[in-house]
């Protein structure tokens, strides 16, 4: 089913969501928030730039959009897949706890932001260009993949990322030098067992965009885990 929504409001496109068994194929997104919240099982392409919360508290299925998306995108989102074929605001994967993200471009502040695993659920989120300042604030599990690709100087990612960090992992396809970490977290380069751990995700990263595995792979990466003895997991974690 294909659905132009120029003109309308969330709460009907929402309604046309949930009534819908098939694919919906929604045309004229412009900046309508909440677009799929809360759903379980569906399969939704979206043309256009939909707004704030594109599937927030998602859980399960899979939202496509061929377009930018804006803020806090993925917002507590539980289960299934978002993938943008282009750039993500602000707070994208805000609390996270299951799911995955897959965005081609950049990302702006605070991506991940409070991003958590819950029993058996570890959310993943890979941006394939830059990201901004902020990334993985808080961040207390889950896996960030940031590729930077695309970039022809400058830095992979923005200021202050990993402050707070207490958990979870974080990889950057840059060396240790050139990034600004925080003193609570522990920066090496990526081994062949850390890259056969997200092998998968940037696999699909590249099935989704049309990007070459191998090359991407081939790129030293750090990896970035919290101190064991970061300050700020002792303010989350009882002894």
């Amino acid at each position: 089913m294909t659905v132009d929504i120029s003109g309308l409001e969330y709460r009907e496109v929402n309604d046309i969501i949930r009534g819908e068994a098939g694919e919906t194929v929604i045309t004229g997104a412009l900046g309508q928030r909440f677009l799929a919240a809360g759903t379980s099982g569906k399969n939704i392409k979206i043309y256009g730039v939909p707004g704030n919360a594109l599937g927030a508290y998602l859980n399960g299925g899979r939202i496509e959009v061929f377009g930018n998306a804006q803020d806090a995108t993925g917002d507590t989102m539980n289960d299934g897949e978002i993938v943008i074929h282009g750039n993500i605001g602000d707070a994208a994967g805000y609390a996270m706890r299951g799911g995955k993200i897959y965005v081609e471009g950049d990302a702006g502040y605070r991506a991940g932001i409070h991003m958590k695993a819950y029993r058996d659920k570890v959310p993943v989120m890979v941006i394939g260009g830059s990201a901004g300042s902020f990334l993985g604030e808080y961040q207390a599990g889950g896996i960030i993949v940031v590729l930077g690709l695309g970039k022809r100087g400058g830095r992979v990612v923005g200021n202050f990322p990993c402050t707070g960090m207490h958990g979870g992992k974080m990889f950057i396809r840059d060396v240790p030098e050139h990034l600004q970490l925080p003193a609570q977290v522990t920066a090496r380069l990526a081994d062949a067992e850390d890259i056969d751990g997200i092998r998968e995700y940037i696999r699909c990263y590249a099935e989704f965009f049309g990007a070459g595995l191998e090359s991407v792979i081939g790129h030293p990466f750090t990896v970035i885990t919290p101190d064991s003895g970061n300050p700020y997991k002792q303010m989350y974690v009882a002894n």
